[in-house]
């Protein structure tokens, strides 16, 4: 049974570090990233809430301050899921570069094991077969069954995207219809 050398060691040792410093790296964009959208948002809701505020103080009559506060509801509710829709894509960015580079460690390390295993069967005594046998079959099943994880992690991503599109789309309809019925009546 061969063992790692000191240089194996090291390598993979430095590997491990270059892909944690990789994964806190993706970490810190997506944190920026996040940072700048609210930045950017609070800038923007600033100069809104000050051009509404002049707009609402320039109605000439109750009519007027009424259709003015009635165009305020749908713009605002739909940045507001423009906003969630941006997080959303920011968090689900970089979740999937940590996926991604969770799957290649697991790849890297499984290869490892198996190799290890190899390497362990071609030295161990007559007789072990049997005990090889068992360890390359509890490797596979552990495989087996991460892939099947990884599978329904993926599905429920999906069907949780899909859902989050279909609660826009449905809070954007409502939203407008909320905001027609309000100029109604203001006007």
């Amino acid at each position: 049974m061969n063992l790692p050398t000191p240089e194996q060691f090291a390598a993979n040792q430095k590997a491990g570090l270059e892909a944690l410093f990789g994964l806190t790296s993706k970490a810190f964009e997506g944190a920026i990233k996040l940072a700048e959208l609210n930045i950017e948002t609070a800038r923007s809701a600033f100069a809104e809430g000050q051009e509404q505020a002049h707009r609402v103080l320039s109605a000439k009559d109750p009519q007027g301050f009424f259709a003015v506060q009635a165009g305020f509801a749908q713009p605002a509710a739909e940045k507001a899921l423009a906003y969630g829709r941006s997080v959303y894509g920011i968090v689900s960015a970089t979740q999937a570069e940590f996926a991604t580079a969770a799957q290649s460690q697991y790849e890297t390390q499984q290869r490892a094991l198996e190799s290890f295993v190899d390497s362990a069967a071609k030295n161990a005594p007559a007789g072990s077969e049997a005990a090889v046998a068992a360890i390359k079959s509890a490797l596979n099943t552990a495989s087996n069954a991460y892939a099947s994880v990884n599978k329904a992690a993926k599905q429920a991503v999906e069907f949780a995207e899909s859902n989050f599109d279909a609660a826009g789309k449905a809070a954007t309809k409502a939203v407008a219809q909320a905001s027609a019925r309000a100029a109604k009546q203001a006007a």
